[in-house]
Order: C-alpha cells, then sequence, then structure tokens
C-alpha cells in the first residue's frame, strides 16, 4: 500500500483561521482525510488536514529552510 505523506494528526491547541478553498480542492482534501481515516483509523475533518500539511510542506522546503535560517540569524 502507497503510504500517505501525513500520519495521525496531533491534538493539540488551534489558532482559527478562515480561509477559502477552491471547489475541487476542498473535493481533494475530502478524499485525502477519507483515505487517511482509513490508513490510520482516526477520522478527521478535512479541515483538520490543512494545518499538517502546510507543516509538512514547509519542512520539506529547502529553500524556505535556507531562508529562514538566514532570516532568524541574528544581525
Amino acid at each position: 500500500m502507497t503510504r500517505l505523506k501525513l500520519g495521525a494528526i496531533p491534538d493539540d491547541k488551534p489558532v482559527k483561521l478562515s480561509i477559502e478553498l477552491p471547489a475541487d480542492l476542498h473535493r481533494d482534501l475530502v478524499t485525502y482525510a477519507e483515505v487517511l481515516a482509513r490508513e490510520t483509523g482516526q477520522k478527521n475533518e478535512p479541515a483538520k488536514l490543512v494545518a499538517p500539511m502546510l507543516q509538512r510542506f514547509m519542512a520539506t522546503d529547502r529553500a524556505f529552510a535556507r531562508l529562514r535560517k538566514i532570516h532568524l540569524r541574528p544581525e
């Protein structure tokens, strides 16, 4: 079986953020949540996947990692 990039979603106190998604992206997010529920046994609302997906994206973006190091470096 193909392994998804996301695993179980940790339960922590979120910061509320409102966004609008294109309908096709929302449909894909719903499908991803369904597949993830089958793999992990943990059912999540599609909106709960957005933050872990963004975290994973930023964690694997090498250009962002380099720029963040430069930005956070004391001057």
